[in-house]
């Protein structure tokens, strides 16, 4: 890969000599307080501006006005007309747009449509503070209310809508969040690099319309547009044609020569690949299924080619992904004098996200487990980005010493996930050419470094922290590779788990597994024996906590049974389980819409996947992971005798479910003995 410009290598901009400014501003009042007469630059979510790294609007704005620009913030603006969008006057810049750390619609709508009650990311968890799609809304007002302002998209919900792209909550396939929200400019992934190159070069005169070769962006042009006559375009709009969607998702290691020997040919000059467009991937699933192949294979940042997809007469064009920060650039972002608190104007008032993290921190970024329904990768990348010790050390004395509340708890260290902290590559050629979508599936490539020494060398520094008194692991554990940590694992249990450790298998069957990308229950089962033994050994009652996802494509309600029996075998009662919900991008979105795999080569008589599609069924595969709830019991009992499986209805421990229901007058035995109750940390 290319050494780009460090963040830290440009000179600010004049409007430095004002300093920092406790929280950036959110009224004129604000502004005039700091001595400005103008925001370079007025960023616009629909979170509420909490002053903390673990939300986006604070660490763009908190590295924007770093580089010596006047940031301003509108938090969850009224969007129903153009005047809130007014509140901090014209900005100089740009407009940068975000509808928050979530996608608008997961925000607001569950897995089964509807609108949900609270909202995490508002204070009191007031719901309807923000609008569906709201990138698309709120771009459109700030154009209303500056005609001549550049806005800038970007955020979770651009980045995985930066394509033709499924909507669950609409079903149907909808344009770019480009094409519908007007915007000159979208940035994806971790845009540090492109917003600080692009608030730069804006700042010296130049148009937006005229920069088009930054890494992590996308813009829309005239149909057939290149950079200039050397471009070469690679059409894959045909599945059966034999391209870039052709070639294989997982190499094999001892191949890693011949990899990298074709990805020198394919990347030598300046390549372009087509995608179907978006009436086609719109009309066609087979072309969808296609286009989302291609799509993720184009995602290592080390060969990944540009993309072009039509939109009517038009073309959307999407520069390769952004190149991974280097752990002094995490340290940078990450050491930015926030205030590390909400904004002062939200009084008392409880927001239940800064609840949740406020004793958190996040030591990396990116993952490459590369699960299907998860959209992690899609938007972080799966080249592991990490702090430094040192950094995260002084983040845990940062929170010791300024946040209101502190015990001596440290709520978790982690991320995307808990243990790939330095993981990486052995080698970064290989790395540079690698096309696999996982580095730990079908098994764990041997090419990948997997040592925990520097992630245990960090939890034993920071218990030595003074006024630390526990450092609790909260993110989602990789036991698949944990597993090949021995003294991790003690570590871990000794030290860090509060009783309850949470785990993902997401299923027990290889049907399932495999759509997902996740390993088998093997890993698992060694697991759960190294951590029972590890507490034990610490004299600790600890258990851990299994996730599961109901109505995952490839999923039928024999694997739902099959789960469910495991579950009782295993004797757990999970409280909350999980539905799957399709998210836009995920490879998994792509099987649920099309039927398709595309894992491997689409076309029309390629592999078919199982796809629960209707509510009845949805229901039918949530109630058997909770066989439990009384609740469930007659869909159960119904579904078992249409499977051809009565056998499992009854009293005994061998049923599943009993045959009589609570409050039946003619019920005719008692339930078996109850099973141990699990809840979720």
């Amino acid at each position: 890969m290319q050494t780009p410009q460090s963040l830290t290598a440009y000179r600010p901009y004049w409007a430095k000599r004002f300093g920092v400014a406790p929280f950036l501003p959110m009224s004129r009042a604000a502004m005039e307080q700091l001595g400005w007469d103008a925001c370079d630059i007025v960023l616009v979510t629909g979170d509420a501006y909490i002053d903390h790294p673990s939300f986006g609007m604070a660490l763009v704005g908190r590295l924007l006005e770093a580089q010596g620009f006047r940031v301003g913030i509108i938090a969850q603006p009224d969007w129903t007309a153009a005047d809130d969008f007014r509140r901090l006057g014209k900005p100089a810049l740009f407009f940068g747009i975000t509808a928050g750390n979530m996608d608008s619609m997961v925000n607001r709508y569950t897995a089964d449509r509807k609108i949900r009650s609270d909202d995490a990311y508002t204070p009191h968890a007031a719901p309807d503070k923000r609008p569906d799609h709201a990138v698309t809304v709120y771009a459109q007002r700030a154009r209303e209310a500056f005609k001549d302002v550049p806005v800038v998209i970007g955020g979770i919900e651009a980045s995985l809508r930066r394509i033709a792209h499924y909507d669950y909550w609409s079903d149907t396939v909808k344009r770019s969040v480009l094409v519908d929200s007007k915007a000159d400019l979208l940035l994806f992934g971790n845009a540090e690099r492109a917003l600080v190159e692009l608030a730069h070069r804006l700042a010296k005169g130049a148009q937006i319309a005229a920069i088009r070769e930054l890494r992590g962006t996308a813009f829309m042009a005239t149909a057939g547009w290149k950079p200039d006559e050397s471009w070469t375009e690679i059409d894959e709009t045909v599945p059966e044609k034999v391209g870039a969607g052709g070639t294989a998702i997982a190499a094999p290691a001892a191949n890693m020569g011949t990899v990298i020997k074709f990805m020198a040919r394919t990347t030598r000059g300046q390549t372009v690949i087509r995608l179907p467009a978006y009436e086609q991937v719109k009309a066609d699933p087979v072309r969808y299924a296609h286009a989302s192949r291609v799509f993720h294979l184009e995602s290592n940042p080390g060969n990944a080619r540009a993309l072009v997809q039509r939109h009517g007469t038009r073309d959307l064009w999407l520069n390769p992904p952004p190149l991974p920060l280097s752990t002094a650039e995490m340290d940078y972002v990450f050491g930015l004098p926030y205030a590390r608190a909400p904004h002062p104007s939200y009084g008392d008032a409880k927001i239940p996200a800064w609840e949740m993290i406020r004793f958190s921190i996040n030591i990396m970024r990116g993952c490459f487990g590369g699960c299907t329904f998860c959209s992690i990768t899609e938007h972080e990348g799966r080249i592991i980005q990490s702090r430094s010790e040192a950094s995260i050390l002084r983040e845990i004395e940062e929170i010791r010493d300024k946040t209101p509340g502190f015990t001596g708890v440290v709520s978790d260290l982690g991320g995307p996930t808990a243990n790939m902290y330095r993981m990486a590559c052995n080698d970064s050629k290989i790395e540079s050419a690698c096309r696999r979508l996982s580095c730990v599936f079908p098994d764990i490539c041997p090419n990948l470094n997997t040592s925990h020494a520097p992630l245990i060398s960090l939890y034993r520094s920071a218990r030595q922290v003074p006024g630390v008194k526990k450092v609790l692991i909260s993110s989602g554990l990789r036991y698949d590779l944990a597993v090949r940590s021995p003294e991790y694992v003690k570590e871990l249990v000794s030290h860090h788990v509060g009783g309850y450790l949470k785990i993902a298998p997401e299923h027990t069957e290889a049907g399932p597994l495999s759509k997902m990308m996740k390993p088998g229950m093997g890993s698992y089962d060694k697991f759960k024996r190294m951590f029972e033994a590890a507490s034990k050994a610490a004299g600790k009652e600890q258990y851990l906590i299994p996730y599961f996802i109901a109505a995952h494509p490839g999923t039928t309600d024999t694997d739902m049974l099959e789960l469910a029996l495991w579950l009782k075998r295993n004797d757990f009662r999970l409280d909350q389980v999980q539905t799957f919900l399709p998210t836009p991008l995920a490879i998994a979105t792509g099987m649920w819409h099309t039927g398709k795999n595309p894992l491997k080569r689409v076309s029309a008589g390629s592999e078919d996947v199982a796809v629960v599609r209707g509510g009845r069924q949805r229901k039918l595969q949530k109630a058997f992971l909770r066989y439990h709830d009384a609740k469930n019991w007659p869909v159960l009992r119904e579904a078992l005798n249409a499977m051809g499986r009565a056998d499992l209805i009854g009293s005994g421990r061998r049923h599943l479910i009993p045959a009589w229901q609570p409050g039946d007058p003619g019920r005719f035995a008692k339930p078996s003995a109850p099973l141990r109750k699990t809840r979720r940390p």
